[in-house]
């Protein structure tokens, strides 16, 4: 339950952003606002935290390392995210078919976007496109991730999928695709083929934000 008496910013008069959260709902609270309301902190100090950005702020680990943020306030906000990411996939059925590979973007970015690290990982669909499994096949370094064809498709032929969606998330958060990012596409879908196995899609996430290839190159 949210302790509600170390809640002391004020925002318009004398009421805090909690009061007028609860008087007009959470969409009437700025950013700093609705952080304050998380944090239970003054909106001095949410303002600090948030001066460059949701972007940025999502950035947990960033976030905690530039503005010495206590622990019991980093997993607040560690919570809040991981909230608001299985709500965004909540919305979605699994057993319901994928016609369009971006539909499955939204709850991808939320729950990838904001990593440091980048990571890869391939939705797998049956004949009818519904979804078998989704996997998270490899975490890389902050700059840099070694996956291989092989890897992905693998995980194809062992579920038994008859075609797949690929993603990764590019940890500077500007989702546009680099040369790499095309070549790699190209050879999956290469050897996809080979093996009677469709790639869909190659989505590259970002902060709030993602790219398909689908879009850019034929697959």
């Amino acid at each position: 339950m949210l302790d509600t008496t170390s809640i002391t910013a004020t925002s318009i008069g004398d009421e805090s952003p909690l009061d007028r959260l609860l008087r007009a709902g959470a969409e009437s609270l700025s950013d700093a606002e609705l952080v304050a309301v998380l944090l239970g902190s003054k909106i001095e100090k949410a303002r600090t935290l948030v001066c460059d950005g949701l972007p940025a702020f999502a950035r947990t680990e960033w976030t905690a390392r530039r503005h010495r943020m206590r622990p019991r306030e980093s997993a607040r906000i560690l919570a809040s995210l991981e909230l608001g990411r299985r709500l965004s996939s909540w919305s979605e059925n699994p057993r319901d078919p994928v016609r369009d590979p971006t539909m499955l973007a939204r709850s991808l970015v939320a729950r990838y976007g904001h990593h440091v690290q980048e990571r890869v990982g391939a939705v797998y669909l049956d004949a009818k496109s519904r979804v078998i499994r989704e996997r998270e096949i490899y975490v890389g370094t902050l700059n840099a991730t070694t996956v291989s064809t092989r890897d992905i498709l693998r995980h194809a032929i062992n579920d038994h999928a008859a075609a797949l969606i690929v993603f990764h998330n590019h940890p500077s958060g500007d989702p546009s695709p680099s040369g790499e990012d095309l070549v790699f596409t190209k050879q999956l879908v290469d050897a996809g083929k080979l093996l009677s196995v469709d790639v869909l899609d190659h989505l590259i996430l970002g902060i709030n934000r993602y790219v398909s290839l689908k879009g850019i190159q034929a697959m």
